[in-house]
């Protein structure tokens, strides 16, 4: 059994084909050279961190089915300063369009020592932004940015810090290792 832990850089797709664009765009392929190996779960272009694939399929449905409920800690840059409020509802789940999410894990933290994004944030001097650890044991389409936004704070920078006991520690964007 193969499992890998890649750092999936910002504007790169979970998968190793780029199928439906006329323009070219940054796959897998172009950081992993490993046959037989497929994405656990997904990660959206535009977010950035942890990705597992796997050449076992019993493990694959293990970690993206959310039957099992495996906890997914993300670091989110959000617009604004989020109060005691918005943590609360985020902690006993949010409706969202597809239904009320379960409660969420979130903390304010300090700002965390990450890779600068490429492209950067955009930075809006009167605008302020914060930073949470949230952990979701669920993975809807693009949950975390509709958390946050139904709770009055979009998502800016999304980062995927570890899939259960998984951790995105010490690699760097664009790198890999087995597990």
């Amino acid at each position: 059994m193969t499992l890998i832990l890649f750092n999936k850089p910002f504007d790169v797709l979970s998968q190793f084909t780029d199928r439906g664009s006329l323009t070219t765009r940054a796959t897998l392929s172009d950081f992993i050279d490993l046959p037989g190996v497929y994405p656990a779960g997904r990660l959206d272009r535009d977010s950035e961190g942890l990705l597992l694939l796997t050449d076992d399929g019993r493990l694959q449905a293990r970690i993206a089915d959310p039957k099992f409920k495996l906890p997914k800690t993300y670091l989110v840059q959000v617009e604004g300063d989020v109060d005691a409020a918005a943590l609360d509802r985020l902690r006993t789940g949010v409706v969202l369009n597809d239904g009320p999410t379960r409660p969420a894990e979130v903390a304010r933290i300090d700002e965390p020592a990450l890779w600068p994004r490429n492209p950067p944030i955009r930075y809006r001097a009167s605008i302020p932004d914060c930073w949470l650890k949230l952990t979701i044991r669920e993975g809807r389409n693009r949950q975390v940015r509709r958390m946050t936004a139904a709770v009055g704070h979009p998502t800016l920078r999304l980062v995927r810090w570890s899939v259960g006991e998984w951790t995105l520690a010490d690699l760097p964007p664009g790198q890999w290792r087995t597990a």
